[in-house]
């Protein structure tokens, strides 16, 4: 089995960094992890964690957009968690944001780990992509602090851990890794406006859905908005069709079935079938353009996430949100798959294991998922939280709500496919199988290489 290339690079910048005497390790112990409320609220200043030289602490965060510009408005509760550390912790702690974009932040986040300046916070999503910093070492053993001072008891259950939490004792020490900070589930966005201008109905089944479709284009609409240019949203459609036609991938990890599966086969024949209803633009649109133009007015359906409620309320015009329904992603007809398996996952917060100042990153953590935080997350942004904390339905999105039905409704969850495969090559691979379906490609044909990569690394 070949060696990937992203382990390579974090062995080697960890390698490096200790045979510089980098001396910042895990740091302290669990008991000084106290800065902050483990319940919510201010996390309170003073000499919480202060050096003993006297001089101010400064940590690093890096994020996956622009604090500064984004309208999104998870984004904003991120700006404001931090604005609310730095002012509490004002003389004692510091963070300065490392800000960039989605497509781009995995690679410049890997340069900076390779360069020996990990961040000390970093967001990541659960899966694969977490996996490299866990398993290189990179990402700090977070079970002492989360279980000093009552921290992981304001959590909603164990639950939300399950991404964060790995199990690989030798290497680096069963235990949990990071920190979730919000709850998203994929679902279909549809203006219901447009809906009823066509008469079309909400699909329950793929066959349905093409119908509506047809409805919608008839009418003069664009039925469906989607991004091919970023690969991940495309292949989020295509996981949702693997799993309805019934594959399942413990059994593609297994070997007892591959990638050349009729019912692989079949759901890219699907994504073909579908493209048809695409924006013209699908192929070179990213994801803010592709969720903009259901925003704005200019396409019927958006699938995609629950994080784009933040998106949509922070830049749609006043009252586009009444017109906003949601519906799960739709059965396949003659499948013998349970159709009500909902795309989850949450973003989470890692903590560089060479940070020089543990104390204050998890102070800064603790920023995320306090009251404040959460309650922000439910009644601004439209996730659901992670922590018990109590919020306002009547002033949360309503999208909301009918995310919160579909997740209700769901006998299980799943996650992305591409965060969910081998390692990140592998999910990057499928992604780009299927963006080559989308251009055309006969399905078998495209989806060789990852057929090729499972038997040269995984098989």
């Amino acid at each position: 089995m070949k060696k990937k290339l992203l382990s390579i690079i974090l062995t080697t910048a960890l390698s490096v960094s200790m045979l510089a005497g980098c001396d910042g390790g895990n740091g302290g112990s669990a008991g000084g992890a106290t800065g902050g409320n483990a319940g919510g609220g201010n996390a309170g200043g003073g000499n919480a964690g202060g050096g003993e030289s006297g001089e101010v602490q400064e940590i690093s965060f890096m994020v996956w957009d622009d604090l500064e510009a984004s309208e999104d408005l998870i984004t904003k509760g991120y700006k404001d968690s931090i604005d609310r550390f730095n002012a509490d912790y004002a003389g004692v702690y510091h963070c300065t944001p490392i800000t960039t974009n989605l497509e781009e932040y995995y690679n410049k986040l890997n340069a900076l780990v390779a360069a020996g300046e990990t961040p000390d916070v970093f967001i990541v999503s659960p899966g694969a992509n977490m996996n490299d910093y866990v398993l290189t070492g990179t990402a700090a053993k977070l079970d002492d602090y989360l279980n000093a001072d009552g921290w992981k008891a304001t959590f909603t259950s164990d639950a939300v851990f399950a991404g964060g939490t790995y199990g690989d004792e030798a290497k680096n020490g069963a235990g949990i890794y990071a920190i979730p900070l919000n709850i998203a589930a994929a679902c279909v966005f549809y203006n219901t406006e447009m809906f009823e201008k066509a008469g079309a109905s909400v699909p329950k089944t793929y066959d349905e859905l093409l119908t509506a479709c047809q409805k919608l284009q008839d009418a003069g609409y664009t039925p469906i908005t989607i991004s091919a240019g970023t690969a991940w949203c495309l292949s989020m459609v295509a996981g949702y069709l693997c799993d309805r036609n019934g594959l399942n991938l413990q059994d593609v990890k297994d070997h007892t079935t591959d990638w050349m599966d009729p019912k692989v086969i079949q759901a890219g024949e699907q994504i073909q079938e579908l493209s048809q209803y695409f924006q013209k633009t699908a192929a070179g649109d990213d994801n803010d353009i592709a969720t903009a133009a259901f925003y704005n007015g200019n396409a019927a359906i958006l699938i995609q996430g629950s994080w784009a409620i933040g998106q949509i309320n922070g830049s749609c015009e006043e009252g586009f949100a009444d017109k906003v329904g949601v519906f799960a992603f739709p059965a396949v007809s003659g499948s013998s798959a349970d159709p009500n398996r909902v795309i989850a996952k949450s973003d989470s917060l890692c903590m560089s294991a060479n940070s020089a100042h543990p104390e204050a990153a998890v102070a800064l953590m603790k920023y995320f998922v306090d009251d404040t935080a959460q309650k922000y997350t439910a009644e601004k942004g439209g996730k659901i939280p992670v922590t018990s904390v109590q919020y306002d339905e009547t002033i949360a999105p309503p999208e909301l709500a009918y995310v919160m039905d579909v997740f209700k409704s769901a006998n299980a969850t799943f996650g992305f496919y591409n965060e969910s495969l081998y390692d990140t090559e592998a999910g990057s691979t499928f992604d780009n199988c299927f963006v080559e379906i989308f251009r055309g490609t006969d399905p078998a044909t495209a989806l060789q290489p990852i057929q090729d990569y499972y038997e040269e690394n995984v098989w």
